[in-house]
C-alpha cells in the first residue's frame, strides 16, 4: 500500500482524477481550519493543476471553505509578464481564485518580469515574502498542502534533473536560467522547502508520466529524478490516472474507491 509513507491512488481518467482530488482538498481544508486559524496552500500549474482548481470551483461544497483564512503560494513560476498566459498565477486565478472570496493580501504570487526585471532580485523578494509570513524561527510558513506537478523527466516545480537548483539547500527560492522546458527563465522553491510541507499531493495524468513515477517509487536518486525527493512531513500522495500508473507495482497502489 505504501513505500516510505507514499500512497498511489489510481483513477479511471483525468476527469475522475480532478474531481476526486478536488473533493479531498475541500474536505481536508475544512478539517485543517478546524485546528488552525489560517492555512498555507501551495499551488502548481499545468493542465491537471488547473483542472483540479476548476473542479474545486465547480463543487457545491466549495462554499463550505472559509476562503479568507487561506494563504496561497506557488511552487514555481515562469518569469514572464504578469498577464502572460504561461504564468501559473494567471491559470490559478482563472480556474479558481478569481471566483471565490479569497483575501487578496493572502495571495502570494511570484514577481513577474514586468514588476521586477532582475531574476535574482525577484528570487530575493519572494524569499523575503516567505520569511515575512513565517512563524518565529523559520524562513517560510508551514505549508498544510503543497500541490506539485511532475514532468515526464521527473522534474518538480522548476527543479530539473541534473541541474544545480535541485542541490541547493541554503536558499528558499532560486532563480532558474536554463530550464530545459520553455520559457528558460523561472523561479522555484527549493527542495528543503518542498519537503517541509505537511502534505505533498502530486496530480499526474498520461502515459508520459509513468516512467517518472515508477523511477521515483523504485528509489531513483533525487538528482536524476527530482520527484524522488518529494516527500511531505505527514503524507505524500500520487494522484494518478490509469495511464500514469502503468509502471507502478500493484502492491503500492491503494484503492481509490
Amino acid at each position: 500500500m505504501t513505500t516510505t509513507d507514499r500512497r498511489v491512488l489510481v483513477h479511471p481518467d483525468k476527469e475522475a482524477l480532478a474531481g476526486s482530488v478536488a473533493a479531498r482538498f475541500i474536505t481536508k481544508v475544512i478539517d485543517i481550519l478546524d485546528e488552525v486559524d489560517e492555512a498555507h496552500i501551495v499551488l502548481t500549474g499545468g493542465t491537471m493543476g488547473a483542472a483540479v482548481l476548476e473542479s474545486v470551483r465547480a463543487s457545491a461544497a466549495s462554499d463550505t471553505i472559509d476562503w479568507g483564512r487561506l494563504h496561497f503560494w506557488w511552487g514555481d513560476e515562469r518569469f514572464v509578464p504578469k498577464n502572460d498566459p504561461d504564468r501559473n498565477e494567471l491559470q490559478a486565478r482563472e480556474a479558481l481564485l478569481d471566483h471565490v472570496p479569497v483575501d487578496e493580501s493572502k495571495v502570494h504570487p511570484f514577481p513577474s518580469s514586468d514588476e521586477i526585471d532582475d531574476l535574482d532580485e525577484a528570487a530575493r523578494v519572494y524569499a523575503a515574502e516567505l520569511a515575512a509570513a513565517a512563524p518565529e524561527g523559520r524562513d517560510y510558513p508551514r505549508f498544510a498542502i503543497m500541490f506539485l506537478g511532475v514532468g515526464p523527466d521527473g522534474h518538480i516545480a522548476s527543479l530539473f534533473p541534473g541541474h544545480d537548483e535541485i542541490r541547493i539547500t541554503d536558499k528558499t527560492v532560486v532563480p532558474v536560467r536554463n530550464s530545459p522546458k520553455p520559457p528558460p527563465l523561472r523561479l522555484s522553491l527549493t527542495l528543503p522547502v518542498i519537503q517541509s510541507a505537511d502534505r505533498i499531493w502530486m496530480v499526474l495524468a498520461g502515459a508520459d508520466k509513468a516512467s517518472a513515477i515508477g523511477l521515483a517509487l523504485a528509489g531513483a536518486s533525487t538528482d536524476e529524478v527530482p520527484v524522488a525527493g518529494a516527500q511531505g512531513r505527514k503524507r505524500t500522495v500520487f494522484f494518478v490516472d490509469r495511464e500514469a500508473a502503468a509502471e507502478v507495482p500493484e502492491s503500492l497502489i491503494a484503492p481509490s474507491y
